[in-house]
């Protein structure tokens, strides 16, 4: 695909083929990242195809994906570049024994012992890439603060060799959580999108382009406890992997509807959370109870 202007069409049905279902919202949205070249920040809960989304437009693209995962306490030094102490020791130990001595600071803080992190790796691309900065949420304010320089200015001062710009501006996706609140000039830099639960119909097509080998009465019965199940008070809401990964456990075990052996068999692949399967037997047994008297009127 032509990178430079793919429209929300041209995406759809890029993403479609890669078993993403994208609706026409994220596509334009998607679409004006490329088009634009501004950030998207795709916020919403968690399992909901954020960071799918980014690896689906890199694909798409047919560009590198580079990922930056946030985390507490996470600094600029670690997400821009580290120097490889080690090969820098073996380098001066090296020097010692060959008897050439006088090793200088222009010699050790040279490229060839540069580490590119993340951050650098995406300004060095010769092609744009999809930078994708995964669970900002999770970082800290000064790292933010940071990040919103970057973004404006796409170049990156290394002391030791001086200012490195981009080669091309990469295609930024950031995701959150929104387990803190993000600064509004953050929110100001970006485009935004709110990533929801898909709806049925949606979900249903992502687990038959997922899993195009599923049968249909097992597709929409796991679909609708899915959905069932994020009704209820959840510490951890089953997100969109957990519905394909719950419908691949129920094909391996060759079941054609969701039935309470098989149902407990599984659990472990929807609900991740002790208090959460006791919370919600109640419901799963109502939904095995109806899932059995549909076969039974079906056989």
């Amino acid at each position: 695909m032509n990178a430079a202007l793919p429209t929300p069409a041209d995406l759809q049905a890029a993403f479609l083929a890669r078993g993403y279902v994208a609706d026409d919202a994220l596509a334009t949205a998607l679409r004006l990242v490329v088009a634009l070249g501004k950030p998207l920040l795709l916020e919403g809960p968690a399992g909901v195809g954020k960071t799918e989304a980014a690896k689906t437009l890199a694909a798409t693209l047919g560009t590198r994906l580079i990922r930056l995962q946030c985390y507490e306490g996470l600094d600029a030094q670690s997400a821009l570049y580290e120097w490889n102490y080690a090969r820098q020791l073996l380098h001066l130990r090296a020097a010692e024994l060959g008897g050439q001595g006088g090793v200088t600071d222009e010699d050790l803080y040279s490229e060839r012992f540069l580490m590119a992190r993340p951050l650098l790796q995406a300004i060095r691309e010769e092609q744009a890439p999809v930078l994708l900065i995964d669970e900002v949420d999770r970082a800290d304010d000064a790292f933010e603060a940071f990040l919103l320089e970057l973004l404006a200015e796409w170049q990156i001062t290394v002391p030791e060799l001086g200012t490195i710009e981009a080669r091309t501006r990469p295609h930024v996706i950031l995701t959150s959580n929104r387990s803190r609140e993000l600064s509004d000039a953050l929110r100001r830099r970006c485009l935004y999108h709110w990533t929801e639960y898909p709806s049925r119909a949606q979900e249903l097509a992502i687990v038959h382009a997922r899993l195009p080998g599923v049968n249909e009465t097992l597709a929409q019965q796991v679909t609708n406890a899915v959905h069932a199940l994020r009704a209820l008070p959840l510490g951890k809401p089953p997100g969109v992997a957990e519905t394909l990964d719950w419908a691949a456990a129920l094909v391996s075990l060759h079941a054609d509807h969701l039935d309470a052996p098989g149902i407990r068999a599984t659990l472990g692949a929807v609900l991740k959370l002790r208090e959460d399967q006791l919370l919600a037997a109640p419901t799963l047994q109502g939904l095995a109870a109806q899932a059995a008297a549909g076969h039974q009127s079906g056989a």
